[in-house]
């Protein structure tokens, strides 16, 4: 963490596993009614990130969050979308093991990337949150499950933003005489490297 108070702060919690323990974190998942939402494969090449959408910004709007230095901000973006952007760096001398890093970002929309210059502008127009960012080293068969560290009913804030779904989600009753009912909801993302071709 760039500051583990700040991530902790802006409501992220990051967990590390391995295989052995997936059959739990599965078990807990669907016990707190989990439902699985989407799958994205990605595959990075060597210094190189790629990002997962997590929301839509619509228009302008303050993002709220805490700095690395402790200190709460405001980034003035939108539209775009949010997202967490992830990097994996071979490890000189190590086979079967990489770093990889996370952070959330803001991204306006793509205007031609196809133009270096408008390309150029618009990853100027980026907000990195930082104080949100982990990194770690992995193998394959290890995952990082990222989820808020609590639920905050709004959105105005980073933690807010990233994990609540503010229109909720469909959940079956856990009774047989009530159908499906919409219910507050939050998104976590299980992120589980499959290979590293050393």
């Amino acid at each position: 963490f760039s500051n583990p108070y700040a991530f902790s702060a802006n409501s992220f919690s990051v967990c590390f596993g391995q295989i052995p323990m997936w059959k739990q974190v599965s078990d807990l998942l669907l016990v707190g009614g989990g439902q699985k939402i989407t799958t994205a494969s990605l595959l990075l090449a060597d210094g190189l990130s790629e990002s997962v959408v997590v929301s839509g910004i619509e228009s302008p709007r303050t993002i709220f969050f805490i700095s690395i230095g402790g200190t709460r901000e405001g980034a003035n973006v939108g539209p775009g979308i949010l997202a967490l952007r992830i990097k994996a760096e071979k490890i000189p001398g190590l086979r079967g093991v990489c770093n990889v890093d996370a952070c959330p970002v803001f991204s306006p929309p793509m205007l031609g990337s196809s133009i270096p210059q408008l390309a150029a502008l618009t990853k100027r127009r980026e907000f990195l949150f930082n104080s949100a960012a982990f990194g770690l080293r992995m193998s394959p068969g290890d995952f990082v499950f990222l989820g808020p560290e609590k639920y905050i009913d709004d959105q105005t804030t980073l933690g807010s933003l990233f994990f609540n779904k503010p229109e909720g989600s469909l959940f079956l009753s856990s009774t047989k005489h009530k159908g499906p009912e919409q219910k507050p909801a939050v998104r976590v993302f299980l992120l589980v490297c499959t290979g590293i071709n050393d």
